[in-house]
This record gives structure tokens, sequence and C-alpha cells, in this order.
């Protein structure tokens, strides 16, 4: 915990003037809260008629207002002191709100600029992570993290840590207060503090762990609702909304009972404070109409009788902000261990500042390639080819053969466990990812589109692209008709994943985008899949567009699509076990033989144009 906290201490360091302003306010609002109780003493002796000399046995502050007072009530009527001392304790009481409210201010600001400032560097962070890390990791847990954890976690050094040391100052200004009425009734008023310090520690305790447990629970509620209502065609044609409907009521009910219990030890600090103030009224009104347990020889003056007994109500506030400090430190504790843990995950993509600037002119190689997941299962054997300028190579193979984990490893979206990927004779290790990425197009079957227009999407990664750009793109890829029928244009908001759209549309959208990067090097991941005949015409002709002059990596299931290709690579259990042509494959027999008479036993499907020229099935 104490490191958490540290590391939290030193995200707002940029704060530190909005820090130190808001304590500053706090101190002096504190203060002025004392004066203005003070202030009382005076103005109830003008109002009981009780002015003139000190009686016997008057406090030191009784003393030290009436020669303080003394010039400003002199030689006027009881009316007149009582105004004059209204107004100054109006004065007091308007300099006190002011700087509670520069105080607040300051609180805010900084608030909310660490808030932002740990959202920004935990968004960063998840950027630069692994991918692996988002398949083991649900997409809810890390939008409640980056939303809902954060929030939480302001409250420790701003709002609770500044509460804290301005309720300590206005209960040291009271107590100061008080011990100048009466140094042994105030001791006698402490003796309710252990008690409450015993009981505080025992909550805070039980507070802290179920609110770890809490932040867990509402983390898969949020995970839950998120992966459903994402996957929302499919619940419907399964007919399965009331068995989502039961599993989100039971763990919505999970996280209430949590809540509950949460809520069940917090909200004892406040009736244990509220207890412990009230025990603290009853010993001051008995102690200080009795003299002998103060040791004075008569009962303290009703004027001060009335301060002290409103400065120990006044102790409730500040005793209660206190009190409640554990529980707000212990919530917010709970947040702020599961932001630093996703802070703590090991950042795979970031570039040693020394990394060379890639090129793309003699041939990209894979040299004896091995790569294996996290679990330990190898996925890719010793694979070595090599693709030169202008080259197609596809990759073919059953599902599960490794062939997209071996095209994740050209942008270095994943790293080699063994071997090398050189670019021009450099490992991809000793270059920058922004220079290798910058040289590379993908279009994949699962087309990403983002809630934004349809300019933005296919400018996407070229923020400086005019809007003449993206429709140029968009007509090489047969996307503009479409486009230009659209109310909207290319300002139509495509929706969450591009859903307003039909799938060929979507992937022109994507062929676009790819034709916009303008990248020497395309990877093509079963671009045509799943597509009705119109969509799939459309869909060829700008990858045929897309592909001319470019060096291509593509992945196919269906082998219509790859027959031209210079070089084919049949991978199995991630292994290249035959390469060569269409035809030589199909002479050879083997693996690929099996899958073309597989898929071409009962249909012929049309070509996809894969070099240069037009293919026919």
């Amino acid at each position: 915990m104490r490191n958490e906290t540290t590391r939290l201490l030193a995200l707002a360091r940029p704060y530190r003037a909005l820090l130190a302003g808001a304590l500053v306010c706090s101190f002096i609002a504190s203060a002025l809260d004392g004066i203005t109780i003070v202030l009382l003493v005076p103005l109830l002796k003008h109002l009981f008629g009780t002015t003139g000399p000190l009686r016997t046995g008057a406090t030191p502050l009784e003393r030290w207002l009436t020669d303080t007072f003394a010039p400003l009530l002199a030689n006027t009527t009881p009316g007149q002191a009582v105004a004059r001392m209204a107004v100054v304790l109006g004065v007091g009481l308007l300099l006190k709100n002011l700087a509670e409210y520069l105080s607040s201010q300051f609180n805010t600001g900084m608030q909310e600029g660490l808030v932002a400032s740990l959202r920004r560097r935990l968004y960063d962070h998840l950027l630069q992570l692994d991918l692996g890390f988002f398949h083991r990791t649900r997409t809810g847990l890390l939008v409640t993290a980056l939303v809902n954890e954060t929030d939480q976690a302001k409250g420790i050094v701003t709002a609770s840590m500044v509460t804290l040391i301005r309720n300590l100052f206005l209960l040291a200004t009271t107590l100061f207060i008080l011990a100048s009425i009466s140094v042994r009734l105030t001791l006698l008023s402490l003796i309710v503090v252990p008690p409450l310090a015993i009981g505080l520690r025992m909550l805070t305790r039980r507070i802290r762990r179920h609110s770890r447990a809490r932040a867990d629970e509402r983390g898969e509620l949020a995970a839950l609702a998120t992966e459903r209502l994402a996957g929302i065609r499919l619940v419907r044609t399964s007919d399965a909304a009331a068995g989502e409907e039961a599993l989100f009521a039971d763990s919505v009910e999970r996280y209430r009972k949590r809540v509950v219990r949460t809520g069940r030890f917090a909200a004892l600090t406040g009736p244990l404070s509220e207890t412990v103030a009230a025990v603290l009224v009853m010993l001051v009104v008995y102690a200080g109409t009795n003299p002998r347990i103060l040791g004075l020889t008569a009962p303290l003056a009703p004027e001060v009788i009335i301060v002290f007994l409103l400065a120990t109500l006044r102790l409730t506030s500040p005793i209660k902000a206190i009190s409640q400090f554990p529980t707000n430190w212990a919530q917010g504790m709970a947040s702020v261990e599961k932001v630093f843990s996703l802070l703590d995950e090991p950042a795979l993509e970031t570039d040693d500042l020394t990394g060379r600037q890639a090129t793309f002119t003699k041939d990209v190689v894979y040299d004896h390639v091995s790569f294996e997941y996290e679990t330990g299962a190898r996925v890719l054997h010793d694979i070595s080819f090599r693709v030169t300028p202008g080259r197609v190579v596809a990759l073919v193979g059953p599902s599960g053969a490794g062939k997209s984990t071996l095209v994740d490893l050209l942008p270095r979206l994943r790293e080699p466990t063994l071997g090398r990927v050189l670019l021009d004779g450099v490992p991809l290790s000793e270059l920058s990812r922004s220079s290798i990425r910058h040289l590379m197009g993908v279009v994949s079957q699962d087309t990403v589109l983002f809630h934004e227009s349809i300019h933005a999407n296919i400018a996407y990664g070229e923020p400086r692209a005019t809007r003449a750009d993206v429709e140029r793109a968009a007509e090489a890829a047969n996307a503009h008709e479409f486009v230009a029928r659209l109310p909207e244009g290319y300002d139509t908001i495509l929706g969450e994943r591009g859903m307003r759209i039909s799938g060929g549309q979507r992937q022109r959208i994507a062929i676009a985008r790819a034709l916009l990067r303008n990248a020497p090097i395309l990877i093509l991941d079963e671009a045509t899949s799943a597509l009705d005949t119109q969509s799939e015409r459309l869909v060829q002709e700008a990858i045929e567009r897309l592909m001319a002059n470019r060096t291509v990596l593509v992945i196919a299931h269906r082998l219509a699509t790859v027959r031209q290709a210079d070089e084919i690579l049949v991978l199995d259990e991630g292994r290249i076990i035959q390469r060569g042509s269409h035809t030589g494959l199909l002479a050879a027999g083997g693996l690929y033989r099996r899958l073309y008479d597989l898929q071409f036993r009962d249909d012929v499907e049309p070509a996809m144009p894969v070099g240069s020229g037009e293919m026919r099935a």
C-alpha cells in the first residue's frame, strides 16, 4: 500500500501548487472558524448584560478577549457594542467562507488534473501491452479501470488527504480554544478519543477487504455487459435473451451484496463518531457546571460555557470527517491497486530510442523462426522463407496452423521466440516499430471500423490526408459510389464496429484505408470471406488495384483466391510442410491437394486476382 501511495503522490507532483493553495486556504478557513467561535464570548457578554470588571477566576481566554476588544467597545452603549461585534463576526464568517470556496476550487483542479494524468498514463500503457494481454483480459475490466477506478483514486491524494489535513487543523484550533478556557475540561473531553481510534481501526480493516472485492465485482459486471451487448446479434439469433437476463441479474446481485457488505461497515463510522460526540457534550455540560471537577472556585461564566459547548459541538464535524477518512482511503486504495496492477504489466510496444528506420528495397526474410505463447504452447516451428519486392506469397493450411501468428511477426505485433525476421537484412528488433508499420498496409477478414465518420475511418493512421485524398482512395476501392448515396456522404458516422453498413461495404472502406496508406508491403487476411457474390466482385476488383506493384503476404482459406501467387506456403501445426506454385503443389499431392479437392468437390469458387491479369476458376 505504501508503494502505491508513493506512486500516486508522484503523479500529483505537477499539481503541487494547487495542493498548496488548497491547504493554505483550508488553514485560513480553519483559523477563521475558530476565531468566529471566540468572538461569541464578548458578543454574548453584552447580550447577557454581564459586561464590566472581570469576575474572579476568569479564564485566560476571557482576559485576552477583554484586552483585545476593549478599544473597539469603549464608550459604547450595549446596543452599539453588539452591533460592532456582529459586524466583526460577519466579516470573519465572510472571509472564512471565501477561503473555503477557494480551497474547494484548488482541490477540484488538482483532483481532475490527477485523474486526467492517471487516465492518460493508463491508456498509453495499455496501447503498449502485448496482444496476448488483451486476449486474456476482458475489455470491460479495462474500461472500468480507465473510467471508474481512476475516478476513485483521485479521492486519496486530493479530497481525502486535503480534507484530513484541514480537519486536523480545525480540530487543533478548536482544542486550542478549549484549552484556553479550561485545560482540565479539555483533557476530560479527550478520554473519548482512544475508544474512537480503536473502533475505527477495526472498521478500516474490514472496509478495505470488502472494497477490494467490490471493485472486482464491479469490473466483472462491466465486462459482462460490454461483452454481451457487443454480441447482441448472437444473443437474439440464439434466443438467449432470457438466459442473458438471468446471468446479468446474478452478477448484479453479487455486486449488490458486496456493496451492502462494504456499506455495512462504512456506515458504522458515522454513528460511532456521533455517539462519541454526544458523550463529549454530556461531559462538558456536567463538568462545566461542577467547579470541583475542574478545580475551580466557581462555575464557568454562562457565556464561556455556551462557547465551550459550541466549540465542543464543532468538534463533531472534524471528528466525523477524520473518522470517515479511513473508509475513503480504504475504498480508494482498492481502486489504486487495480490501476497500478495494470500499469505494472510489462510493456512490449516500446522502442529503443536508438532504433533504426526501416526500409524495404531488397527482401523480407523469416530466418528459422519459432514462436510460442505464454502458456508454453509452440505454434510456429523453424519457419524460413524469403519474399522479394513485387512478389505475392500465399499462406494456406487448416485452421490453427499458425498463419495469422506468422504474419503478426512482420509488423512486430508479436516477437519471435526463436529465430529472426529481417527487413532488408536488418532484424526487426533493431528497427523502430513505427517505421516498420509505416511500410505496411493490412486488410483482414475482421474489419475494424470505429464509431466515427467514413472520412475519419479511411484516413485513420494518415491524419494529414485531405478529403480529395480520401475520395480518390474510396473510388479505387469501389466505395465512393455507395458513400456518395449516403445522406451525409463521407461525414456519415458508421456506428460501433461499422454496423450501419454491410460487410462488403466495410471491407471496401478497409481497402480504401490501405490504398490511402500506399504502403509497399501488403498483408491480406482472407479479405473476401463471408461476402455475397456482388460484394465479393467489387471487393476483388478493389483488392486487385490495391495489390498492384506491391509485395503481398496473403492468408487464404479458399484456395481459388491464390492460384496465381508466386509462391504458396502450406502450413500444418506450425510447420511449412509444402511450398511451390499452385500447379506444382497440385501435382505433388499431399495436404494442399487434399484441401483443394475438399473445397472443389461439390463447388467451383471464383478466383480472386492475386497477381497481374485476371484469373478464372
